[in-house]
C-alpha cells in the first residue's frame, strides 16, 4: 500500500474482461466443420451441431423443446411473436434491464410498460400489481442474475391468463425453489454472449414446454420449406404453421453450437465457482458502512458471474464518480449504472421509447448501484484483491 492508502501494485489487479476459455474439446469439431464447410444448421439430414445443442440444452434445463438462435434478443423477439399478441399490446418489463429487452418488444410491434425496481434490483411487486391488469404479456428480466419474486409474479399472471417470458440471459444455472430459472414462465430465453456463463461470442436459445409456441418459433426463426422436419416432434403443428408465418432468419450456425456444446457439462462447476466467488467478495464488502450487497431471496439459488452492490448512506453524485475513479486507480473498474454515460441499462437512455417515464425508485437505485465483473475463473487471491480495492476506494472517498 502507498502512504495515501492507494493500492499501487496494479499489475496484480486481475483481468476481469477476458471471457471464459473455450474447452479444447471444441477444436476437433470446429476443424471438422471448417474442413467440410458444413456451417448451415439445416445442411445435414440429422445430427447437426445446432440440433444436438438444442436437445442437450433442453435436457440440461428439463424442458421439452429448445430452439437455438442468433442471440437472446432474437429469442425474446420470437417469443413475443409466437404469443400472437395484438399490435400495440402492452408488455410489462422491469425498468432495470438491458436496452435489448424494450427493443425486442418494439420490434415485435408491442408497447413496453416499465415497472419499478427496488434497491435489491428486483421488480417492485406493488407497482407490478398496479400495472398488470392493463398488460397482455410480461417479460421478467432476471437482471444480472437477480431473481424477482416469481411466486407472486406467476400468481398474478396466471390468475389473468397473462403469459410470462423469462429473460434469463444472466441466469443460466439459477434455481427458484429448486426449479431452473427459464422453466417457470411460458418461454425462457438465454444468452451465449461472451460475458455470460457459457461463451460463444454471440448466440441465444429459448426453451418451452408448449409445442405450439415451439413450432411457431421454429418456423419464424427461418425453418423454410421442409426444414422444420429436422426438428423432432410437433409435426402436426409445423404443418399447420408452414407458410402461414413470416421468416425472420434468426438461426444459429453450426460453429457457434460447436463452441457451446463442450461448455454445457461445465455449467454446474461454473455455477458453484461463481456463487462462491460472489459470496466471498460480498462478505467483505458488507463489512463497510458505505457499501451493501443485497441478499438473495429465500427461494433463490443464484449463479452469479458478477457482483452488484449499493453505495449506502449519504453519497453525492460527485462522491460516487470519485469512487469509480479511486477504484480504477487500484486496477478495478466499477460501473455506477446511472452515472455511466449512455449506459444501456439506464431507462432514461432508451430514447427510442420516447420521453422517459417517472420511475423515481428505479432512478434512485441506478444512481447508486454498482457493478463489477467476477468471472468464475478468478482465484481467491484475485477475488480478495477486488474486494480490498473496492473497500479502499470507498474509504478514501468517505474519509
Amino acid at each position: 500500500m502507498a502512504p495515501d492508502g492507494q493500492m499501487t501494485a496494479q499489475t496484480l489487479a486481475p483481468n476481469v474482461y477476458d471471457a471464459e476459455p473455450i474447452p479444447d474439446a471444441a477444436r476437433a469439431e470446429i476443424d471438422r466443420l471448417l474442413s467440410s464447410g458444413d456451417l448451415f444448421r439445416y445442411t445435414a439430414a440429422e445430427g447437426a451441431p445446432v440440433a444436438l445443442l438444442e436437445q442437450e440444452f433442453a435436457d440440461l434445463l428439463g424442458a421439452k423443446y429448445a430452439l437455438a438462435v442468433a442471440s437472446c434478443s432474437a429469442a425474446l423477439f420470437l417469443s413475443l411473436k409466437a404469443l400472437d399478441l395484438p399490435r400495440g399490446a402492452r408488455v410489462l418489463i422491469p425498468a432495470f434491464t438491458f436496452a435489448a429487452v424494450p427493443s425486442a418488444v418494439v420490434h415485435a410491434d408491442c408497447t413496453p410498460v416499465l415497472v419499478e425496481v427496488g434497491d435489491n434490483y428486483r421488480v417492485d411487486m406493488a407497482d407490478f400489481a398496479a400495472k398488470i391488469d392493463d398488460a397482455q404479456a410480461v417479460i421478467i428480466s432476471h437482471m444480472r442474475g437477480h431473481t424477482s419474486d416469481m411466486d407472486a409474479i406467476m400468481a398474478l399472471c396466471d390468475a389473468r391468463n397473462i403469459p410470462v417470458v423469462e429473460d434469463a440471459a444472466h441466469s443460466l444455472g439459477t434455481q427458484w425453489h429448486g426449479r431452473n430459472i427459464g422453466t417457470i414462465g411460458k418461454i425462457g430465453c438465454f444468452s451465449f454472449q461472451s460475458y455470460k456463463l457459457v461463451n460463444a461470442g454471440e448466440g441465444g436459445i429459448l426453451i418451452t414446454d408448449d409445442p405450439e409456441l415451439a413450432a411457431r418459433c421454429v418456423i419464424m426463426s427461418g425453418a423454410y420449406e421442409s426444414n422444420w422436419k429436422k426438428h423432432p416432434g410437433m409435426q402436426n403443428s409445423y404443418m399447420l404453421w408452414q407458410n402461414k408465418l413470416p421468416l425472420y432468419n434468426m438461426r444459429m450456425q453450426n460453429l457457434s453450437a460447436a463452441v457451446i456444446r463442450p461448455q454445457l457439462p461445465e455449467v454446474a462447476s461454473r455455477v458453484a465457482k461463481g456463487r462462491a466467488g460472489h459470496d466471498r467478495v460480498a462478505d467483505q464488502l458488507n463489512t463497510s458502512a458505505y457499501l451493501a450487497v443485497p441478499p438473495a431471496l429465500a427461494p433463490e439459488d443464484r449463479a452469479p458471474d458478477s457482483i452488484q452492490f449499493n453505495l449506502t448512506g449519504d453519497w453525492t453524485d460527485t462522491e460516487a464518480l470519485r469512487f469509480q475513479s479511486e477504484a480504477k486507480k487500484r486496477g478495478i473498474t466499477v460501473q455506477v449504472f446511472g452515472l455511466s454515460d449512455g449506459n444501456a441499462r439506464a431507462f432514461w437512455n432508451w430514447e427510442f421509447l420516447g420521453p422517459a417515464p417517472e420511475l423515481p425508485q428505479t432512478r434512485a437505485m441506478l444512481m447508486r448501484a454498482c457493478d463489477v465483473r467476477l468471472p468464475t475463473r478468478l482465484t481467491e487471491a484475485e477475488l480478495d484483491y477486488i474486494a480490498t480495492a473496492i473497500l479502499s476506494a470507498a474509504a478514501t472517498v468517505k474519509a
